[in-house]
């Protein structure tokens, strides 16, 4: 009787394993992972070993993790394959494309799938462009603010002190002027790619942003933002501290390295190729302010898409997860100098003595109690792009300041006409 009570036991084991293959639970699943690389450093590497980590956790799942280049060329890639019908299960693109994304309709709000404290452990800072009002649309990820280098060793010989960088507009002019010589400037700001994301800054330490934040209205000709621009063109044309006309993004931290420039705004996400090749010793400090302190926060989310199968849509949040694990944020962050997202991986120990051995890693975090949201509107690429050609324009001198910045101001208007009230 025992014989066959185990005989009939096998037999029940057997049918429900083979009933649980049928079910699909431990099928292979396949799912795309775009993302975008705009800083120095090793960052698609680290995305493959993040990749190899997470399938050796799950053999069932694999990643297919595509490098898009730049944020836009991503973007344009992601799109590409959304209107081919073949949307990719998930992507890292600017946290300001929600606008866009949400009027595509081609993302899945995220606020069913996580729960309210998992939300709360990201910063204030960066949720204000992954969510409206109540509703959460991406996670934050490689996420940044600007900040400030600078060259102690060249402070050293221009007779500064190391350890005091600018902390005003007019300190910074000083400073600039003693240091520049024959063969190093003392400021570059980029101008090119991410110029408004530059100006924003300017103009948020002058005055206020330069968009509403429902996405619909942009204030690029107001008297705060003519005095971001002026200040902007002084430095190269009066004061003489920074070099005419455009300025590369991707060559400024070259510039930087090389000791062809002595300060410099970039973004955080910088910070360990700075630290990894400065051979001299720099530091790292909030932008220096005019009326106050002020940056737009920056950088990439992850983002859902709609319309994959279920087991797949499964598979991207299981590892939406993975990615924004407190261990691994606080690694990702050590590893690229972005800031760690939420508030529990400055709490790992990984973290606290990375900061503790390297303190300059705080400063874009602690720079969150001054910062504001990056510029995102509906259209969002097309409005950049308006602004960007004009601070272009003027920067050229191929415009004046004022007719830069209105004529940027009208051609958003019409762009943006569509979806305000």
């Amino acid at each position: 009787m025992r014989v066959k009570l185990l005989s009939v036991l096998v037999v029940l084991t057997l049918v429900l394993t083979a009933c649980g293959d049928e079910s699909g639970s431990d099928e292979d699943v396949e799912i795309s992972f775009y993302f975008p690389v705009a800083v120095g450093g090793p960052i698609a590497n680290i995305v493959d070993d993040l990749v190899e980590e997470f399938e050796e956790e799950n053999p069932n799942i694999t990643v297919n993790a595509n490098f898009g280049g730049s944020y836009a060329e991503t973007m344009t890639q992601v799109m590409a394959s959304v209107q081919g019908g073949n949307p990719p299960e998930l992507a890292v693109l600017f946290s300001i494309d929600l606008f866009t994304l949400l009027d595509m309709d081609v993302i899945e709000e995220l606020t069913p799938i996580f729960d309210e404290e998992y939300f709360d452990d990201f910063y204030e800072g960066f949720m204000a462009n992954s969510s409206i009002d109540d509703s959460v649309y991406s996670l934050p990820f490689q996420r940044s603010t600007i900040v400030y280098y600078y060259n102690k060793d060249a402070f050293e010989e221009a007779g500064l002190d190391p350890e005091q960088p600018p902390t005003t507009w007019d300190e910074m002019v000083e400073y600039g002027q003693a240091l520049t010589t024959d063969d190093m400037w003392g400021l570059e700001i980029p101008s090119t790619g991410y110029q408004y994301w530059m100006f924003q800054a300017l103009a948020l330490q002058t005055g206020d942003n330069i968009m509403s934040y429902d996405g619909t209205e942009t204030y690029f000709d107001a008297p705060h933002a003519q005095e971001a621009m002026n200040f902007w063109m002084d430095l190269s044309h009066e004061h003489e501290i920074m070099p005419k006309g455009i300025i590369e993004w991707a060559t400024v931290p070259s510039n930087f390295l090389s000791e062809n420039s002595a300060m410099m705004f970039h973004t955080t996400g910088n910070l360990t190729n700075v630290k990894e090749n400065a051979e001299f010793d720099f530091g790292v400090s909030f932008l220096p302010a005019n009326n106050h302190y002020g940056t737009p926060t920056g950088g990439g989310n992850i983002y859902l898409f709609k319309d994959i199968p279920d087991e797949n849509r499964d598979a991207a949040i299981k590892f939406m997860e993975f990615l924004t694990e407190p261990e691994r944020v606080a690694q990702w962050s050590i590893d690229t100098g972005y800031v760690a997202t939420r508030e529990s991986a400055y709490e790992t120990e990984r973290l606290q003595q990375y900061v503790e051995d390297f303190p300059e890693a705080l400063v874009a975090r602690d720079q969150l109690e001054f910062g504001d949201s990056e510029m995102a509107t509906y259209q969002n690429g097309e409005v950049q792009q308006i602004f960007n050609d004009n601070i272009q324009s003027i920067l050229t001198g191929s415009r004046s300041i004022e007719e830069g910045l209105e004529r940027a101001q009208r051609e958003a208007e019409e762009v943006l006409k569509p979806y305000q009230e």
